[in-house]
């Protein structure tokens, strides 16, 4: 073979060795380093002025934390939005229906029920219910006023405000689910109540749920507006002692902590439910 020919026979390619392999250094990122010392150092500061401030009374909150009375507030508060949000998510999936419906007075119904009810801030409809008596003195042979007591007032108030918001959540839920596999399911003849229950809303469900955790949330939070009917929810317990005592702003603090505490707790039951109703998806996490 003549040196020619051995000049055009391909080499076989050399391996490259650790030395000549390019190292990869991380992007050095000193601003957000920064960033992240100068939050902590902001956060420390504010720890320190809450837990060292002597106006807090961190003793006497102590004291009332557990108290008879705040408990009976607390245990009002829960009972309240559990009602509240039971029965205004029973009429929120009415109206959602209504809504859905191809009868024209059912959805002109619903929707004007939704606009008047998110019309209308929340006060301003207790107040109303709570003066209802000036208006219509007597319902069905009985005094409105034994009829509607503060508690009736605030369930019917905060009911009715929910069930607007319920009834749109409810029906982006059932318009989440692609219509296709509605149809599918028709064309395997299954029944309209299976439908709903095997194919719709499970479905349904992963777009009502976090959307519905908030309002549960929300509705803890707003039941204390039902102190300015004199309701004896947790702040409306929590104001009564600190008329008696002057100690504002010690009993402001316990139900601050027990409203960051229930509402926690009800946060991480909606991760849980959230996940549940998202099994078999990419955001199943």
């Amino acid at each position: 073979m003549s040196s020619d020919t051995l000049a055009k026979v391909p080499t076989a390619p050399q391996t490259p060795g650790p030395a000549d392999t390019p190292r990869i250094v991380p992007r050095r990122r000193y601003g957000q380093w920064a960033a992240a010392v100068a939050v902590l150092a902001l956060l420390a500061l504010a720890a320190d002025s809450v837990l060292r401030n002597k106006a807090f009374q961190w003793g006497v909150v102590a004291d009332y934390f557990t108290s008879d009375a705040v408990l009976r507030g607390l245990w009002l508060t829960l009972w309240l939005t559990a009602v509240v949000m039971v029965l205004g998510f029973a009429l929120g999936t009415l109206l959602a229906a209504f809504r859905l419906s191809a009868n024209p007075v059912l959805r002109a119904v619903s929707w004007g029920y939704v606009w008047l009810f998110r019309s209308i801030p929340i006060l301003v409809q207790l107040l109303l219910w709570f003066n209802i008596g000036a208006l219509y003195p007597q319902v069905f042979g009985v005094r409105t006023v034994d009829l509607l007591t503060p508690i009736a007032v605030a369930i019917v108030g905060l009911t009715l405000h929910e069930a607007a918001f319920a009834a749109e959540v409810v029906r982006a839920g059932i318009l989440s689910v692609d219509r296709g596999q509605i149809e599918a399911a028709q064309a395997l003849g299954l029944s309209r109540s299976r439908r709903w229950w095997r194919i719709v809303l499970p479905q349904a469900m992963r777009s009502i749920v976090p959307p519905a955790g908030n309002m549960l949330i929300g509705t803890l939070k707003g039941t204390s507006i039902v102190s300015v009917i004199a309701v004896n929810d947790l702040l409306f317990s929590a104001q009564l002692i600190y008329h008696r005592t002057y100690q504002v702003i010690p009993l402001l603090m316990v139900a601050t902590l027990w409203y960051a505490a229930v509402t926690s707790l009800l946060g991480l039951g909606q991760h849980f439910v959230e996940k549940y109703y998202a099994r078999g998806t990419e955001h199943a996490r």
